[in-house]
């Protein structure tokens, strides 16, 4: 599915839409550039799943952050990270559990590591205020 936003609003409407849809044990895998709209899309998403959009922020440093909702919600920024190996890989395959979901910004640095049913959101700039958001399951 191809989609394309206007705005930031649109994008967090989108994100609502999906995390309306998420269940339990779901992984949803953020990919684009910096500035693409992953972190809005994450709120939207949040906000989806009976969270606070206003409680998102990106864990680039922190590596996981954790937010309330309808299930327990893990957010997860590998931008810092150059690959995942040994005790890192350990303990982000710990969050890939039944009970939670879990949205992850750069997982091409640990795409070796996402379970094999996960959703693909691919970002894209299209100009200062408009995204394509390309959606897939894998």
């Amino acid at each position: 599915m191809k989609i394309i936003t206007k705005s930031s609003s649109e994008t967090k409407k989108i994100g609502k839409k999906i995390g309306a849809k998420l269940k339990a044990g779901d992984v949803v895998a953020l990919f684009g550039e910096l500035g693409a709209g992953k972190t809005t899309l994450v709120g939207g998403i949040v906000e989806g799943l009976g969270g606070n959009a206003q409680d998102v922020s990106s864990p680039t440093f922190s590596l996981v952050n954790e937010y309330k909702g309808r299930h327990k919600i893990f957010h997860m920024d590998w931008y810092r990270l150059k690959k995942l190996k040994g005790s890192d890989a350990a303990m982000i395959q710990e969050y890939f559990s039944k009970e939670h979901i879990v949205l992850i910004e750069w997982p091409e640095r640990g795409k070796d590591l996402l379970p094999k049913k996960h959703m693909e959101i691919f970002l894209e700039h299209q100009n200062e205020n408009q995204r394509r958001l390309s959606v897939t399951t894998a």
